[in-house]
């Protein structure tokens, strides 16, 4: 008999990494809405903004008013596609949901990045026509890592979950 517990109990080798998991899933849960404020650029003149600092909440506010078809759009993949695969992702990990629905998750973890495509398209193009100095701030890095961090956990998760499915 070992005295290394590990070695005795094989589903305690991976648990360390496993709580790692979980922690970084749920730090994003938190992370996610102060990204939401944080301001994405800074700006002298931009067409349907009136500020001079831009975060995702400030942005949203200014498209409802000016186009709600696309604040629609860009509500789902700023806020609701990243959020709702974090809390998915942490039911898959809490075992309160089935692991079929992690590619689910993953098709929102896509949706979430054609967002920050958006914001870098907006960016890009108001440079290159030169209407307005456009400068990024730490919130679109802040926004852009969250995005990425769950995409990669989801990324992780969904190869833990292949390896432990049984074979048929």
């Amino acid at each position: 008999m070992s005295s290394n517990p590990a070695e005795a109990d094989p589903a305690a080798k991976g648990r360390p990494v496993r709580y790692l998991l979980i922690a970084a899933n749920l730090s994003l849960l938190v992370l996610f809405p102060l990204s939401w404020f944080a301001p994405l650029m800074r700006a002298g003149l931009l067409p349907f903004f009136d500020l001079s600092e831009i975060s995702i909440v400030s942005g949203l506010q200014s498209l409802w008013q000016k186009d709600v078809g696309l604040a629609l759009l860009v509500t789902f993949f700023a806020i609701f596609a990243p959020y709702l695969k974090t809390i998915g992702l942490a039911l898959l990990q809490f075992r309160l949901l089935s692991p079929r629905v992690a590619p689910a998750l993953h098709i929102l973890g896509k949706l979430a990045m054609a967002d920050i495509f958006l914001i870098a398209l907006y960016i890009i193009l108001v440079k290159g026509i030169g209407l307005a100095r456009v400068e990024t701030a730490w919130g679109l890095y802040m926004f852009t890592g969250c995005v990425l961090a769950s995409l990669a956990l989801s990324i992780i998760a969904g190869r833990k979950n292949s390896a432990q499915a049984p074979a048929n």
